[in-house]
């Protein structure tokens, strides 16, 4: 009988294998929204040049088609992620999804311009409820450390593999179906990933509800809209127009006020506390800035290989890949390097700048392999370097309660600059493309050499930001021997600090800290790697430096 019984699996053998299984497949079911959403990052990139010429928009308006996902996407992330703590994350996971398809329906059958792009800006409204939710699914699933770590080390993959993979995707179903098609297929991974909400996601609202900073969140996307409006109206305009005027300065004055009032509430969005260190402050301004360069440089160059050169979308998908290859090869190695983020992101930017220099000498005959391939291998690397450190530096060190919002806000700024410097450099682009045309004939091969020397004069503006963003990232980003600094006088308990807090959790706490995964540029949720910690991981927080500036 003792043979029999323990033969046979107990009950609570049997209840632990079942959760254990469960655990799996919510790891399935967040990759599949996950994998969705990196795609969008770069799926409607190789499809805009064929939306253009279907729907007929001018190419001042085109960068509306990006910045409308990026600007609603960044600017309502910290509300998206607030939503998420506030409500049952499973329902809100669910209704990401099930909003993110039914924009991505409505944009697949867009007949004008003004559908398409409302679609994109409620496809980046409900990307940023989805990206938080899932994050936060897979945080409070997986809470064994060697679980946890296989189960972002998937999520991650997702995360950097995405974006190359929506770029093939993207040339494919655009060359062989139709560019409506880019859209259309988030339909098919959001009725996977919400059936498997449905059976897989447990549900529940959590004991304490934080109170959501509406005032905060409008002063925010407010300005934010206004000055990307500002950017944008310039090229029609001009400059000096009142209504360029007026919306860069009220997007200023608006911002300008959400500073005040996130002093004010009780229960501010963005803790002012989580950018005033000087750790991250560098770090969200490197990502800002790399932002600010990098995506009107990947719009610019698609039109340039689809439009002037004549390649195919799929074939531009593909000549995309050695960049990609290379951020994530530079972003394994810059993790294994001890530099110091200071050197590794300074350098990134002096790659980057590089590589984008190298850019502004393509002409109209250049070929792909002597005029484009280097300026993408050099660029590649310089971004995995900036991103890799950037986001480890950004979000290490931060303290458990503000750890969902030091993560999110890597990703807004990347969102938001990448939105501002769009608008900005599509600006620039079609004035240089303007004036050189003045006094020259209106043929194909005057439009396309017009059209070149626009995204050159746009190359040449985005590396001088990434000039600036080196500059930047000398002056605010700490040194190895800093940071080695911090460690040394926490651990002795020499100079208390706001990382009292962590000095003071318990040692259940201090298990676990925050490492970010090193993404693709085009990653779209905030991604934090909870593991276990060591000497050299478990770093408290950089303000218990008593030389570099910190907020109270």
């Amino acid at each position: 009988m003792d043979l029999m019984s323990s033969a046979i699996p107990s009950t609570a053998t049997l209840d632990r294998a079942a959760r254990a299984e469960r655990r799996w497949l919510v790891l399935v079911v967040v990759a599949v929204a996950q994998l969705m959403l990196v795609l969008d990052g770069t799926i409607v990139n190789i499809a805009l040049p064929s939306a253009q010429q279907a729907l007929g928009f001018s190419d001042s308006e085109r960068q509306w088609v990006v910045t409308a996902y990026a600007l609603s996407f960044g600017s309502l992330l910290l509300v998206g992620g607030r939503l998420g703590d506030m409500f049952s994350r499973k329902w809100v996971f669910i209704t990401g999804l099930v909003g993110f398809a039914l924009a991505s329906a409505i944009g697949g059958a867009a007949g004008s311009f003004a559908v398409l792009v409302t679609a994109r800006a409620l496809q980046g409204a409900f990307g940023a409820v989805l990206a938080p939710a899932a994050l936060g699914t897979l945080v409070s699933t997986f809470t064994d450390p060697r679980e946890r770590g296989r189960a972002f080390g998937v999520f991650g993959s997702v995360a950097a593999g995405g974006s190359a993979i929506g770029l093939v995707l993207g040339g494919v179903l655009t060359e062989y179906l139709s560019w409506r098609w880019c859209l259309y297929v988030n339909l098919v991974f959001a009725a996977i990933a919400a059936a498997g909400a449905l059976a897989y996601l447990r549900g529940g609202r959590p004991a304490s509800r934080p109170r959501m900073d509406w005032p905060g969140a409008v002063l925010a996307c407010a300005g934010l809209f206004a000055i990307v409006f500002g950017f944008s109206q310039a090229e029609t305009a001009g400059w000096t127009a009142a209504l360029t005027v007026g919306s860069l300065v009220g997007g200023v004055v608006l911002l300008a006020g959400f500073v005040v009032a996130e002093q004010r509430v009780p229960h501010p969005l963005l803790p002012l506390r989580v950018i005033v260190d000087r750790a991250r402050g560098g770090a969200y301004v490197a990502v800002g800035i790399s932002g600010l360069a990098i995506f009107g440089t990947f719009l610019f160059l698609t039109f340039y290989l689809q439009v002037v050169k004549g390649f195919s979308p799929l074939t531009t998908g593909l000549l995309f890949l050695p960049m990609t290859a290379c951020i994530l090869i530079s972003s394994d190695l810059s993790s294994n390097i001890g530099l110091g983020p200071r050197v590794l992101i300074a350098a990134g930017m002096v790659l980057s700048a590089g590589g984008i220099a190298l850019l502004t000498q393509v002409t109209v005959t250049s070929s792909y392999v002597s005029g484009v391939l280097p300026a993408l291998i050099v660029l590649g690397l310089g971004l995995g370097q900036i991103f890799a450190q950037a986001i480890n530096t950004a979000t290490t060190g931060v303290a458990r309660e503000d750890s969902g919002v030091a993560s999110a806000l890597v990703n807004t700024m990347q969102q938001v600059g990448g939105s501002i410097g769009t608008a900005a450099l599509s600006t620039i682009a079609l004035n240089a493309t303007a004036s050189y045309l003045i006094g020259h004939d209106a043929g194909p091969q005057t439009q396309a050499m017009a059209a070149t020397y626009g995204y050159t004069v746009a190359f040449g503006v985005s590396a001088g930001l990434l000039v600036l963003g080196f500059i930047l990232a000398i002056v605010l980003v700490p040194s190895r021997r800093e940071i080695a600094g911090v460690g040394g006088a926490a651990t002795t308990g020499e100079e208390p600090g706001a990382a009292g807090v962590a000095a003071a959790a318990t040692p259940a706490d201090q298990q676990q800290v925050s490492e970010a995964i090193p993404v693709a540029l085009c990653s779209c949720s905030p991604l934090v790697h909870p593991v276990a910690g060591s000497a050299e991981t478990a770093r408290p927080d950089y303000k218990t430096r008593s030389n570099i500036p910190m907020g109270r």
